[in-house]
């Protein structure tokens, strides 16, 4: 049980990691990788579903980013444009990838057609964060009183395939990394037993 708390662990001070060197930019530049965010929540949901105890973890990955978002916003120079009362909702959009996560966590055995399905369910669950964080900005915000709904939707659905895209990207490196790990496990400990 020991190891298997230790491991959990070790997933949570990864993602913390993943967060803390990505989120200084949302699409990334040529200095700087994409927010892996929304990727780090719905990871966390996938791999610490497993352990007791870890539900902490989520709101110590909340916590990590709202204090990320102020050192950035305070010290590092980046406009406070994002944080209005609509910046609470980013609570829902992250729980909506946590709970994906979850959700899929007892469906998860890195086969052809559950990997599929995991794409899926990242996908659709990146879709509806974008529509929370999105929502939540239009109506709570302040900041869209002269504009229509329609006018800001086509204005924002831009940015869809990029936002989904690189939480997908980032959620398919994970994999690749896991799968070649249990290869190597696997190669390791057959060839162990050779005489």
């Amino acid at each position: 049980m020991k190891i298997f708390e230790n491991r959990s662990w070790m997933i949570v001070v990864g993602l913390a990691l993943a967060m803390a060197l990505t989120r200084f930019n949302h699409f990334g530049s040529s200095v700087a990788l994409p927010d892996a965010s929304l990727a780090v929540f719905f990871l966390g949901g996938l791999y610490l579903s497993k352990f007791s105890k870890t539900r902490w973890a989520f709101f110590a990955l909340l916590t990590e980013a709202a204090l990320i978002d102020y050192y950035a916003i305070t010290m590092g120079g980046t406009s406070d444009w994002c944080v209005t009362p609509a910046y609470g909702f980013l609570v829902f959009a992250y729980g909506a990838m946590w709970y994906a996560g979850n959700w899929f966590a007892p469906r998860h055995t890195l086969t052809g057609r559950n990997l599929l399905g995991m794409f899926a369910v990242a996908t659709v669950a990146s879709t509806l964060a974008f529509v929370i964080s999105n929502v939540s900005f239009f109506l709570f915000s302040g900041r869209y009183a002269e504009m229509s709904a329609v006018e800001y939707a086509s204005q924002v659905v831009q940015y869809l395939g990029s936002y989904v895209g690189i939480a997908l990207l980032y959620v398919a490196c994970v994999i690749a990394v896991h799968m070649v790990y249990l290869l190597l496990k696997v190669k390791a400990h057959s060839g162990s037993h050779v005489i």
